[in-house]
């Protein structure tokens, strides 16, 4: 309940308060009040109203106490503690849900902030996560995250921060970025960059609940729809993904009868709808791809050279290193392993590309299909020295021993 109710309740207090900092301070002491009180005097008919006016009552609390903050008091100061225990305020009507949704996502990703902090602030903020839940997805102690979050909040205020929408020139930038969160979200949830466990379902599913979030706000929104339409097509593939002891298995060796045919349906539905749209951008082009995938019955039925066009049009659109990488892997199914080498030789010319497992992992594979077990197996064990995911590491040192021993010593 608290993970549904948290961003409307947080939403609420913005309008009234406006503070990031002290409204989710407010909210959190709000939901350990509920934790301790409805257990044993039961559930609120409205817990969303419940939570809005216990924690309107701790901020008010708080400015009244708080003489270092006179200015923020003579704000609030017009706000009796009656008004709070009055009827549910219009903050909590349903109308307003998805313009706090697109506010508020909006808020968190301010281009004020860094990308790391406005990812852990719209993890914590629309998420619902703990402090230690955000620090766990980044890999870091819970004390180095609380002090993250505690300085993008202060940079928050410092840049004058609102809870209004931006003006019309700055949304697309915005938007632009509060998609970067939710994708970097739902890729670190799909494939953890470290640990025992491959896949992080909790954090895969809140990125899509708030990519839906964002779809519902903006319906028109091409990029967004094919954010949502990526993440759904992606998702499919959670359950085939690894076996019963936890280790990853490939793309082509999945049994795609374990794939999600509901969240393809929905996917490729939503890529139909709007590619004919007009001009196309990263998130369309990327859940083309994966429609691609999804709708091949078999992997001996995937379309690779439409596929290895489709990432053409996407280095053209958004060229990164990532997408360079994907379509060394395209090409090299479509036209052959030596192809897509090229583009590998290509990529390891940076010194950076160089230290990332994922480059050496794609090479090994296809020297391996290129017929060079040797080199194949020098960069199998490269990639599994450079990755800190454990079934990612046993998957490809078990790359390693099955080249080994099935290539001739002379």
């Amino acid at each position: 309940m608290w993970r549904r109710e948290s961003p409307h309740v947080l939403a609420a207090l913005l309008r009234r308060y406006g503070d990031l900092g002290d409204c989710e301070d407010a909210a959190q002491e709000a939901a350990e009040a509920a934790a301790a009180q409805w257990p044993g005097e039961g559930v609120p008919d409205n817990p969303r109203a419940w939570l809005i006016r216990v924690a309107s009552r701790k901020l008010i609390d708080r400015f009244r106490s708080d003489r270092a903050r006179a200015d923020r008091e003579t704000t609030v100061g017009t706000a009796r503690p009656a008004d709070v225990d009055q009827a549910p305020p219009a903050d909590v009507a349903p109308s307003s849900e998805s313009d706090d949704t697109l506010r508020l996502i909006l808020l968190c990703c301010h281009p004020s902030l860094s990308r790391p902090s406005q990812v852990a602030l719209t993890l914590q903020a629309m998420g619902g996560l703990s402090t230690a839940q955000v620090a766990a997805a980044y890999l870091v102690p819970e004390r180095t995250m609380a002090q993250r979050l505690t300085r993008a909040r202060a940079t928050l205020r410092d840049a004058g921060a609102e809870f209004e929408l931006p003006a019309a020139d700055a949304l697309p930038e915005r938007i632009a970025a509060v998609l970067d969160v939710c994708h970097l979200m739902f890729n670190e949830g799909y494939t953890r960059s470290g640990g025992e466990e491959l896949l992080d379902v909790g954090l895969t599913t809140e990125a899509i609940r708030l990519t839906r979030q964002l779809h519902r706000a903006l319906p028109d929104h091409d990029e967004v729809a094919g954010a949502l339409a990526l993440m759904l097509l992606t998702q499919a593939r959670a359950a085939a993904r690894v076996d019963a002891a936890g280790d990853l298995i490939p793309l082509d060796l999945q049994d795609r009868g374990l794939w999600d045919r509901t969240l393809i349906t929905e996917g490729v539905e939503i890529v139909q709808r709007i590619l004919p749209r007009g001009p196309v951008g990263r998130f369309q082009l990327s859940a083309a791809i994966a429609a691609v995938q999804a709708e091949a019955p078999t992997a001996a039925d995937v379309d690779w050279l439409e596929i290895s066009l489709l990432y053409g049009m996407l280095d053209q659109v958004a060229p990164s290193p990532a997408v360079t990488l994907n379509r060394a892997v395209a090409v090299g199914m479509a036209l052959g392993p030596e192809q897509g080498l090229i583009i590998i030789d290509g990529l390891l010319a940076d010194p950076a590309m160089q230290r990332h497992h994922r480059v050496h992992a794609v090479r090994a594979h296809l020297l391996e299909r290129a017929g060079d077990p040797d080199g194949a197996m020098e960069s199998y064990l490269r990639a599994a020295q450079l990755t800190t995911s454990l079934p990612e590491q046993r998957y490809l040192n078990s790359r390693y021993l099955d080249l080994k021993e099935r290539t001739p010593r002379v």
